[in-house]
């Protein structure tokens, strides 16, 4: 069994990873002996972050990227691989939204959505995603192997009314783009997958907003949860190693939930 969830040496790329959801998963990775570049657009934030985990022993590098430049997303790629002899795990973290849904006071309604806003959300969460994906199947096909994971959301699933059009749309989008590339990759060995998570703390999405949420939001967000409250980070440690190891060896295709029963509540 150990041997099954083994990532040990393993060449991991993880963007957004200077905080919140995806530095859970470059934490973990490192912490199983993966080699793990940390990517983030943040610089200060992720060198810190990079060091704590460096501090600790691990294997574990960094490299500032805006996933919506593709021209440093293939740099990002091409210096890993440069590096460690080629990437063996990617995962597509990096994403935000902007303003609070229309069930949020001050919350968008579809007629003031601002284009600007939409624009920002679409760049970073569908085309960042996009420019990560084909950096990782330009290596991993030539290997004949890899895995590539996408954050998604349970908002991408279902109609969410804590989270802005663009969010939404843009995850959406993403779960479509993941089957699509799972299975354009099947035949090249490159398993491709996507993460829906519910609500988590700790992250900077809309601004930071679940970073430090209100009481009035955890609220909120217990009401649409069945299992009556928001995620921590670490709870998605165990989905970020299966997809990472030989465990997930005949899983393509598909999005894993983590919304503690959120989509299955009417």
């Amino acid at each position: 069994m150990l041997r099954l969830f083994d990532v040990r040496g393993r060449r991991v790329i993880v963007t957004g990873a200077a905080s919140g959801l995806g530095f859970a998963m470059a934490e973990v990775l490192a912490e199983c002996g993966a080699r793990v570049t940390l990517a983030d657009i943040d610089e200060e934030r992720l060198a810190v972050s990079t060091g704590r985990l460096v501090d600790r022993g691990c294997d574990a590098r960094s490299f500032v990227v805006d996933v919506t430049d593709e021209s440093r997303v293939q740099a990002l790629f091409d210096d890993v691989a440069e590096a460690q002899g080629g990437v063996d795990v990617a995962f597509a973290n990096a994403g935000l939204a902007s303003v609070p849904g229309f069930r949020v006071d001050g919350g968008q309604t579809l007629d003031t959505v601002q284009r600007s806003d939409w624009d920002k959300v679409l760049g970073v969460n569908l085309t960042g995603v996009m420019h990560t994906m084909r950096s990782a199947a330009g290596i991993m096909r030539r290997q004949g192997a890899g895995r590539i994971v996408v954050t998604a959301s349970n908002a991408g699933l279902r109609p969410e009314p804590l989270v802005c059009y663009g969010y939404a749309a843009s995850k959406a989008a993403v779960i479509h783009l993941v089957r699509q590339a799972a299975l354009e990759l099947a035949h090249d060995g490159v398993l491709v997958n996507a993460i829906c998570p519910g609500p988590f703390y700790g992250t900077l999405i809309g601004g930071g907003v679940t970073e430090h949420p209100t009481e009035e939001l955890k609220e909120a967000w217990a009401t649409l949860i069945p299992l009556g409250r928001m995620a921590h980070p670490d709870e998605l440690k165990g989905l970020v190693v299966l997809l990472a190891s030989d465990a997930s060896s005949f899983m393509t295709g598909a999005a894993y939930l983590v919304d503690g029963g959120s989509l299955v509540q009417a």
